[in-house]
């Protein structure tokens, strides 16, 4: 990467880590903290718990088409100082429905599509995936941090000090992205009709429904977790919540030590779709027998571990798959789609974890959570294996006009070593997904050489892993 490209991933990883560990932090002392709190009930604990995926998900897309019309600094700027103001609230609040007021209004800073964007603005092609995944390993190693941090600190400042805290890690990022993350030279502002058809394109993808409902059912099961499993700590178990803080990295460390295995036995045997089947199945077991689970703690917490090392290799495998089957041009909508789905995923598992838990015991929690992943798994018995050759290729183009892009688009796709192609005349640009071993370079030029008016930019058409 050049020094451009290093500041945007460290920048854009630092806002974006800081961020999720304080939407996270607050995840395993909620339940316990909102006792104290006013008009509590155990409903409205779960929608304290969970709102911020509700506002997260239905602004994700007005902002980032805001970042294209006014530029993705100030969007990013304005998110965080929303986040900052719902910290706040929250930090303030003696009644339960402040708290979810301001993880409300926490969940509105939705910079997440933008933060994204805006690497892709300052990266060239051939370096983004490194700059994603600085930024993707920087979301991971937040959630695992703030699980451990979320409960000691809660010893040592409290809830309203966990929300104090993430405001101030909010203001810490406006000179973050003023005077790290480097201004983009341009921006390209996609023509709607062309989105509008990329989003139909995504919702008719099958492959990609699936891994959207997976995610949704995914991120669900967790936040639901979460709205029991400090109580069943506490009451259950008679561990102090000062204490749970060891237990969260006990199992995180140990989720860690078999998820790394796994990753490389599916890549290495390309068993991608088995082991991800194999782990939704493990996260079911493993919350079946925490709902039946009464006197043993040994027993709990080796089912716990069970339940990360399935969700950590599904949380990692998810968007890659995304990537892989997402059609060439529509990553980008296709990973919107995906985040939104999250997102509702996490508000859907804290409302419904409160609603089961006001009306039911607690195992009822569990046991719908094991009903969703029962059904993802029916689902993913039908998904396509991934292809291990697909290379993306993306070519500058000149002299395109639009009526010739679908012509082109044809053309490409007939080329050897093409899966596939998409042509975007708006954009001059065509993405492709091929066989490296197969595909020529000069067959590009073949093609723009049929479309007179077309030629290639050499120095601008690029490869990317």
């Amino acid at each position: 990467m050049n020094p451009i490209e290093r500041r945007a991933a460290i920048g854009l990883a630092l806002i974006y880590a800081t961020r999720m560990l304080g939407l996270f932090m607050i995840l395993p002392v909620l339940a316990i903290y909102a006792e104290q709190l006013l008009h509590v009930t155990p409903f409205l604990v779960g929608l304290a718990i969970g709102i911020y995926g509700l506002t997260q998900a239905a602004l994700q897309i007005p902002f980032g088409a805001w970042s294209d019309r006014i530029g993705r600094k100030p969007v990013i700027i304005a998110g965080l100082g929303l986040f900052m103001l719902g910290s706040v609230v929250a930090a303030l609040s003696e009644s339960i429905y402040g708290v979810i007021l301001g993880r409300a209004v926490q969940g509105m800073g939705a910079i997440a599509a933008v933060i994204m964007a805006l690497a892709a603005d300052l990266s060239r092609a051939t370096q983004r995936t490194k700059v994603m995944a600085v930024i993707g390993a920087s979301i991971g190693m937040s959630f695992m941090l703030a699980l451990v941090l979320g409960p000691l600190l809660q010893v040592w400042l409290g809830a309203p000090g966990i929300f104090w805290l993430t405001a101030i890690l909010a203001g810490l990022g406006v000179p973050v992205v003023v005077f790290l993350i480097p201004a983009p030279a341009s921006r390209c502002i996609h023509n709607a009709e062309v989105n509008l058809n990329r989003f139909k394109s995504v919702l008719g993808n099958k492959q990609l429904l699936r891994l959207d409902a997976g995610v949704f059912i995914l991120h669900m099961a967790l936040t639901a977790v979460f709205v029991v499993v400090p109580l069943m700590l506490r009451d259950q178990f008679l561990l102090a919540p000062a204490r749970h803080w060891q237990i969260y990295l006990a199992v995180l460390a140990a989720s860690l030590l078999l998820l790394a295995p796994t990753i490389l036995f599916s890549e290495r045997f390309k068993q991608t779709k088995r082991v991800f089947q194999i782990s939704i199945l493990l996260c079911a077991v493993a919350l079946l027998a925490m709902a039946w689970v009464s006197d043993s703690l040994i027993l709990f917490l080796i089912m716990m571990v069970v339940f990360f090392w399935g969700f950590n290799f599904l949380e990692a495998s998810l968007p890659a798959l995304v990537s892989k089957v997402s059609h060439a041009g529509n990553k980008g909508m296709s990973m919107g789609v995906f985040s939104s789905s999250q997102f509702l995923g996490a508000f859907a598992g804290g409302a419904g974890a409160g609603l089961l838990l006001e009306n039911f015991q607690q195992n009822s929690v569990f046991l719908f959570a094991v009903a969703m992943f029962f059904i993802w798994f029916a689902v993913a018995l039908s998904m396509q294996a991934p292809e291990q050759r697909h290379t993306g290729y993306t070519a500058r183009l000149t002299g395109l006009h639009g009526a010739q892009a679908q012509q082109c688009a044809s053309l490409l796709r007939a080329l050897p070593g093409v899966f596939e192609a998409t042509v975007i005349a708006e954009e001059n640009v065509a993405y492709l997904k091929i066989n490296a071993q197969l595909f020529k370079e000069e067959s590009i030029q073949q093609v723009c050489a049929k479309l007179t008016t077309i030629e290639i930019k050499e120095d601008k058409t690029w490869r990317e892993e």
